[in-house]
């Protein structure tokens, strides 16, 4: 077990690429914490899934946009676990619309959400993994992030703040043995996904440029997650890591 006796913290729902993570992680030997907004009933399966596997789990109802309620979580989870050595922000939502229409909610909502919610809670474990001088801190981005789409410029704006936060961070952190990395994922299957009108189209158009000619899976996302969250990616600090099947080369 590469994590056995650690304590990690998902944010970001209940749902999806966060039960994957959660879990993983878990199957790795740390007991989690994880947040969500809306989805309680799902939040409290995954408490059980993970207190299955021996390891302690807690749900935290949080809006992760809101700084003084990242603080709460961070003080609950290292207050109930008796420290905190991994975080993993998994935000991000979509208000799309292309430029010369988005409203200022739109673009204000998509940023702080996907953008100030990793800040928050990276600014509430920084000192306590500073302090330590060990942790790990893993954004998930997306690789519109690093390539753009059309009609998410708030989407494609957050997640490209989030590569540059992962960087400057690894530069603020490593002196202290904080390794800092991010995950970019392309087309993954998720509810939203498979509940979308437009799935059939929305793959088609990926597929004309994913190599490997299928759709990921969040378990794929997770497991790239769990490696740099684990002491395997000591010597790994800055990095971008798309898991995508080639869909952006």
């Amino acid at each position: 077990m590469l994590m056995q006796g650690k304590t990690a913290l998902v944010t970001g729902g209940s749902q999806g690429i966060v039960t994957a993570i959660s879990l993983e992680l878990a199957r790795e030997g740390a007991d989690v914490c994880l947040t969500y907004r809306r989805h309680a009933k799902e939040a409290v399966h995954i408490e059980e899934q993970i207190r299955q596997m021996g390891r302690k789990a807690m749900a935290f109802k949080c809006d992760i946009s809101q700084f003084s309620q990242a603080a709460e979580v961070v003080a609950g989870a290292v207050g109930h676990m008796g420290g905190l050595d991994i975080l993993v922000n998994n935000a991000g939502m979509n208000w799309d619309g292309v430029s010369w229409k988005m409203s200022e909610e739109q673009w204000d909502r998509v940023i702080q959400v996907n953008l100030k919610g990793y800040f928050n809670f990276t600014r509430q474990v920084a000192p306590i993994f500073k302090a330590q001088r060990s942790g790990k801190i893993v954004n998930v981005t997306s690789i519109n992030g690093m390539r753009g789409k059309f009609g998410q410029t708030n989407y494609s704006a957050s997640k490209a703040g989030i590569i540059g936060l992962t960087k400057a961070l690894a530069r603020e952190l490593g002196a202290f043995g904080v390794n800092v990395n991010a995950v970019a994922p392309g087309l993954i299957e998720t509810a939203m996904l498979r509940g979308s009108s437009a799935r059939d189209k929305i793959i088609d158009m990926a597929m004309n440029e994913i190599v490997l000619k299928r759709v990921g899976q969040a378990e794929d996302v997770a497991a790239v997650v769990a490696f740099l969250a684990s002491d395997k990616a000591r010597h790994v600090t800055g990095e971008v890591v798309k898991v995508d099947g080639g869909q952006y080369i």
